[in-house]
């Protein structure tokens, strides 16, 4: 089975694009690989599903978190596959060559009953749809402790709220007049005549930015601007398993949406910092035990601290050698999902001592006398004559 390509560089886009990058870059490429436009095109055929497949679940934050942590193996399109037809149905080719028919036109398709085809024609003059509000990103830093069994953080937000006083007309009182630039309607209207053609271009009203009304009495709160900027303290909640990279969503707490629209959402991006005994890899922790030569050659038992505050005891065999590494089962980091936790692994390292008293040197000089007449064992004889040739 052929590997598939990374999402990311099949968008042509970074690890951290923004939403609308992702957008971006999708109606670029789909506009050039669409097959309406590439009959009989079997390549740009194969490109555009894999187009399709990937601004299918990088636009959509669950199923990019899920592709982020496990790749493709995170990303489940049901027994069917991925279903790329639907995005050569009318409602889709209507969003990709939305852009396009605006810069030529003036006027675009649209979706869910805003700046559609007809929708330019026929709306009420100053008439404007609810736009969701935009989305935030806000970095986290937590403890791997915190990250092992899941916390409860407070934090700080700033972002843009609509204003009480003027309920986010930006005027104080009601005092809002019709637009002397556009004549209510939200929007300019150029001609420009070549030949026996004649070319229309409607743009939005720079003066009363597409409202149709212009105010008389700014609000003195957010200056007419409608929306004022504020400071939040939330608390979210960290799920236990969280990894460098993972996003989490908290919904209607991104900036407020403009005429009434809804607002966007905050996405959490989380950072867990480096442990000073452990090491993290997936799910599995690893960390070094350091321990005296006496304790690997005659035996031991030794206490090694675990993520979660308590201690596991270690029995070491008599003749460990420096370097071994033991598994405790189920003592490392819990699955995002709940599916159990990861493995603890302690590797033992043999530490020689930098200073010596006379006593020690003494028994360590007996010890080495004793290992050199000790000629039944093949360990020690010269290492380049124990060689199998």
């Amino acid at each position: 089975m052929t590997e598939k390509k990374d999402y990311y560089e099949i968008l042509g886009v970074d690890r951290n694009a923004s939403e609308e990058e992702i957008k971006r870059a999708y109606r670029r490429l789909a506009k050039k690989y669409h097959p309406d436009l590439n009959k009989n095109d079997k390549v740009a055929e194969e490109r555009f599903k894999e187009i399709s497949e990937a601004y299918e679940v990088l636009s959509d934050p669950d199923k990019r978190a899920n592709y982020d942590r496990f790749g493709h193996a995170g990303v489940d399109f049901g027994p069917g596959g991925f279903d790329w037809s639907k995005f050569t149905r009318y409602s889709d080719i209507e969003d990709i060559f939305g852009d396009l028919f605006k810069d030529l036109f003036g006027f675009g398709f649209g979706r869910g009953g805003r700046g559609g085809l007809f929708d330019d024609f026929f709306r009420t003059a100053g008439e404007r749809y609810p736009e969701r509000g935009r989305d935030i990103v806000y970095e986290l830093e937590i403890e791997l402790e915190e990250a092992a069994k899941g916390i409860e953080k407070e934090i700080e937000v700033r972002k843009d709220e609509i204003c009480h006083d003027c309920k986010g007309t930006g005027a104080s009182g009601g005092g809002l007049k019709t637009c002397p630039a556009c004549g209510g309607t939200g929007q300019l209207k150029r001609i420009q005549r070549q030949g026996f053609a004649q070319f229309v271009s409607i743009t939005t009203c720079p003066q009363c930015r597409g409202r149709g009304k212009v105010i008389e009495n700014p609000c003195t709160t957010c200056n007419g601007m409608g929306k004022v900027g504020v400071k939040r303290r939330l608390s979210v909640r960290i799920p236990p398993g969280v990894d460098t990279g993972s996003r989490l969503r908290i919904p209607g707490e991104g900036e407020a949406g403009e005429w009434g629209g809804p607002p966007g959402d905050l996405y959490l991006i989380i950072r867990v910092k480096e442990h000073e005994i452990f090491r993290r890899e997936g799910r599995d922790l690893y960390c070094d035990v350091p321990v005296r030569f006496a304790q690997v050659a005659l035996g031991d038992e030794v206490e090694v601290p675990t993520i979660y505050g308590d201690k596991v005891k270690l029995r070491i065999p008599p003749g460990t050698q420096s370097g071994t590494t033991f598994r405790f089962r189920n003592l490392g980091m819990p699955d995002l999902k709940g599916h159990g936790r990861g493995s603890l692994m302690v590797r033992v390292n043999v530490v020689t001592p930098k200073k010596l008293s006379k006593r020690q040197k003494e028994l360590l000089r007996e010890f080495d006398r004793e290992e050199e007449h000790s000629t039944r064992n093949s360990y020690h004889q010269p290492f380049w004559r124990r060689r199998k040739i």
